[in-house]
């Protein structure tokens, strides 16, 4: 008798825990995320390195591509963000919208950077891009949202995320050099699906109008304000 009320007890605690598991877990599928127009994104994807999350709508009619990018930074000082490369698969080249807190009650600072050669600077992108913003989400949470215009009949982009290190004072730190940072990154369908970067695979990215910044440069060595960063 004893026997069976253990067994009761254990299949009732797997039952409670089963029952718990897909709203504790974090998923792109789980968030409340909603585009600038207050609605869903089309298409959300777990992105397979730093706990990070892509939610996407493309639109054809105008060739642009809405999203939101959730993370958390890995300390409360941190920053995280989210890039498009023109012209590779890797971060050198990437054009990146960079968020980090600005203080309780107020909203994530996010900036762009032209990741082109030797220096990272903040600036104008090479591509237009409108309705950017950064919100704070429980958790620690931040997220991206802006809407990018890509090539018209491009069939996908070339994406990379980052977590990073702190940032002090506006100076931002440094990322982690461990693989799952130097592997975050992939090509985004625009379709709904995407595969993990170092492949042969390119984006259909003729159409591409770059403004005024040299993508011909591809060290993979940036200095962030003085601080050497390899990709």
């Amino acid at each position: 008798m004893a026997s069976r009320s253990s067994l009761l007890l254990i299949l009732t605690a797997a039952s409670f825990v089963s029952i718990i598991s897909p709203a504790t877990s974090q998923t792109c599928s789980t968030q409340n995320v909603l585009s600038a127009e207050k609605t869903p994104f089309q298409t959300c994807l777990d992105l397979p390195e730093l706990e990070s999350y892509l939610h996407y709508t493309y639109n054809a009619t105008n060739s642009s591509l809405s999203v939101a990018f959730v993370a958390t930074p890995s300390r409360s000082d941190g920053w995280i963000a989210w890039a498009i490369n023109p012209t590779a698969t890797t971060m050198s080249g990437s054009q990146a919208f960079l968020a980090y807190g600005s203080g309780a009650g107020a909203p994530p600072v996010v900036k762009t950077y032209n990741i082109t050669g030797h220096n990272l600077t903040e600036g104008r992108l090479a591509f237009d891009f409108w309705n950017l913003r950064a919100e704070a989400l429980n958790g620690g949470r931040i997220a991206i949202f802006t809407t990018v215009k890509v090539p018209a009949g491009a069939g996908s982009v070339n994406q990379v995320w980052q977590i990073g290190g702190n940032v002090t004072n506006g100076r931002v730190g440094v990322h982690p050099f461990s693989p799952p940072n130097l592997n975050a990154r992939a090509v985004l369908n625009l379709t709904g699906t995407s595969t993990t970067g170092g492949g042969s695979k390119t984006p259909g990215n003729a159409g591409w109008m770059v403004k005024n910044v040299n993508l011909g440069v591809n060290f993979g060595i940036l200095v962030l304000l003085g601080t050497i960063i390899i990709f």
